[in-house]
């Protein structure tokens, strides 16, 4: 049995679609001061139950999906597996400074105290915040609907480029496969949220140059990237990233900027508009996934890296 959260429940309905099942019936009751509660409308006794939430901002996506995690094992379902396409909080993933949490370990635990048995997850900011975890994961890769798409646009002379140091191991997989040049960008921030300076690391002039990451949030780096590159001599510039965090002015500052075009998958809703932006549905991937778990069966065969 499938149920959602409300953020998510676009997702959730392409994912039953996708799976030929209904979407649960669950109620969200919110009260004058701001407290909600969950309330599964049909029986989950003895069931496996896959619920969907994202848990990007704000705190309430999480508050829901941990609420819908203690109804469900109240309610005696047999396993709950919790499909979070994007994890949050995935950025604080250790001390990078005296006095600070880890808040994606404070997280996983709060998951695992309400009772998931299972989690089901895309593209983690590290891929070893796995270990956070005492349930198994099922930890996907949207390079499977990503690298299709790059390979569509039968560009000539693509090279791929990682728009910090951070992120050098996900772009080097990408160009391993599309056997291409692959470059690196160096930043410094001088405060969280704004970069203040970007080096190109190799050769780009009358390349096109497609960035990979994980999720651009205020799309401040990956904008200065695609400027500087465009400067530099690149013939094209463009963009492809798991999570469509787009926080603040990071619409406009795609809009103004020299990329084509930015390709998120839909793991979050994106609902300005933006004429460089596009979303490629995951729905099928977890669909597949939930598919296998559910029958036991291996999710390998899913990966393309």
């Amino acid at each position: 049995m499938v149920f959602s959260g409300t953020k998510s429940k676009y997702l959730a309905e392409k994912i039953c679609s996708s799976l030929g099942c209904p979407l649960g019936k669950l109620v969200i009751t919110h009260f004058a001061d701001g407290e909600f509660s969950v309330s599964y409308e049909e029986s989950i006794r003895g069931r496996d139950v896959f619920l969907v939430q994202s848990t990007f901002p704000n705190s309430d996506n999480l508050m829901e999906l941990l609420l819908m995690i203690d109804a469900a094992k109240r309610a005696s379902a047999k396993s709950i597996i919790a499909v979070i396409p994007y994890f949050g909080w995935a950025r604080q993933d250790r001390k990078d400074k005296p006095r600070v949490s880890i808040g994606a370990k404070l997280v996983a635990d709060m998951l695992s105290v309400a009772g998931i048995n299972r989690l089901i997850t895309m593209d983690l900011h590290a891929d070893q915040e796995q270990g956070f975890f005492d349930v198994p994961v099922d930890h996907l890769y949207a390079s499977s609907v990503l690298l299709p798409y790059i390979k569509s646009l039968n560009l000539k002379n693509i090279v791929i480029a990682a728009p910090d140091v951070g992120g050098s191991k996900r772009a080097s997989t990408y160009s391993k496969y599309l056997e291409c040049p692959l470059v690196l960008c160096n930043k410094t921030r001088s405060k969280p949220n704004e970069v203040a300076d970007i080096q190109i690391i190799g050769e780009i002039k009358g390349a096109d140059v497609i960035l990979v990451d994980d999720m651009v949030d205020t799309a401040g780096t990956i904008t200065k990237a695609a400027n500087l590159m465009k400067e530099k001599g690149a013939a094209s510039v463009r963009a492809v990233a798991t999570h469509c965090i787009m926080s603040g002015p990071a619409s406009e500052r795609v809009q103004d900027s020299a990329l084509e075009e930015l390709v998120f998958t839909d793991s979050i809703p994106y609902s300005s508009r933006c004429a460089k932006v596009k979303q490629i549905s995951i729905a099928d991937i977890l669909a597949e996934t939930i598919r296998r778990v559910e029958n036991n069966e291996s999710i390998s065969s899913q990966y393309l890296i």
